[in-house]
């Protein structure tokens, strides 16, 4: 594996652990941070993937911008498309005042990024959870 898709993937990791911390948090949980987090954990292991096989990488919160660009090595990342939409608006719906995430939705978005980045690091052959 390429040093800078191991760096995305760290990132990534980093997102997903601050997503789950967000959600769970006891006080004063941070619903609308984990769901930032959510997203921006699919969108580094895209972009990781991306560089992986030596593509330019878009500067971009788009997840299904850069699905398309995957799926092409890939094919089987296209069933999480739909989730990937959900997750895209999370980049910045509740980063500003006006909408606010609730813990359903944070749990949802959790969801949705643990089924995707598990498929994500099957196909990529990473290790552990």
């Amino acid at each position: 594996m390429k040093v800078t898709t191991r760096e995305w993937i760290e990132k990534a990791e980093a997102d997903y652990v601050s997503a789950g911390r967000e959600y769970r948090a006891r006080n004063r949980p941070n619903f609308d941070a984990a769901c930032f987090f959510a997203q921006q954990c699919i969108e580094k292991y895209l972009k990781g993937r991306l560089a992986e096989a030596g593509c330019a990488i878009p500067k971009t919160h788009d997840l299904s911008v850069l699905l398309d660009s995957v799926v092409a090595f890939e094919p089987l990342w296209e069933a999480a498309r739909s989730r990937m939409e959900t997750l895209t608006s999370y980049a910045v719906l509740f980063r500003y005042p006006g909408e606010s995430a609730t813990r359903a939705l944070a749990k949802t978005a959790l969801a949705d990024a643990r089924w995707v980045r598990s498929m994500m690091r099957s196909a990529m052959r990473l290790r552990g959870r």
